[in-house]
């Protein structure tokens, strides 16, 4: 008993429009940023192509699930995910993008990777500048596309704490020491938006 052509598209069809772009678009980055510190320790060329090469999968993921499953005419909220996250005090994992958050997710990933690639001389502790460079990806891009408040509250410290480390570790001075202001501003943000 095989399957018929009609049974194979059905099961496509099937798996493309429940599939979870989104879930996938924002854990890849910080998954694969853990691994970091399982590689070997042979330099900072490994480390580097890893990172590059997670980004530009991670920019070639979400164009692939922006072009081929985002309806441009389609004024809705899309690739719509809802799973319940915490019984107890019922918080789901809501995500989902409209054209607002397609344009700001996608700029997300065209810049982290540049950003990464302009990154390649940092030889100090580049296996923690790599990886909050992923943490930061992965809590920017769900910040655009989440549709919990309470979710929404997670992804931007999961995207403050990285950028705050990266600016107090490799920044330069004058920026260091600006820091404590300029975060406690970024702290208050959420709650007037």
């Amino acid at each position: 008993m095989g399957f018929s052509g009609q049974n194979v598209s059905c099961l496509y069809y099937f798996i493309m429009s429940y599939f979870p772009w989104l879930t996938i678009l924002v854990v890849l980055p910080i998954f694969a940023g853990s691994l970091i510190f399982f590689l070997p320790h042979k330099g900072n060329k490994i480390v580097r192509w890893y990172t590059i090469s997670i980004c530009l999968l991670e920019f070639l993921l979400m164009t692939y699930a922006f072009c081929y499953h985002f309806q441009l005419e389609d004024p809705l909220i899309q690739l719509k995910e809802d799973l319940k996250w915490i019984d107890v005090l019922d918080f789901h994992w809501r995500l989902g993008i409209d054209g607002l958050s397609l344009g700001s997710i996608l700029l997300t990933g065209f810049i982290t990777t540049l950003a990464t690639l302009a990154a390649w001389p940092v030889t100090r502790n580049s296996r923690l500048f790599y990886f909050l460079m992923l943490a930061m990806y992965s809590g920017q891009i769900g910040l655009f596309s989440s549709r919990d408040l309470l979710l929404f509250f997670i992804m931007w410290e999961l995207e403050l704490i990285p950028v705050y480390l990266l600016l107090s570790m490799w920044g330069e001075r004058g920026v260091c020491i600006q820091l404590p202001s300029l975060f406690c501003i970024l702290q208050a943000v959420p709650f007037f938006s």
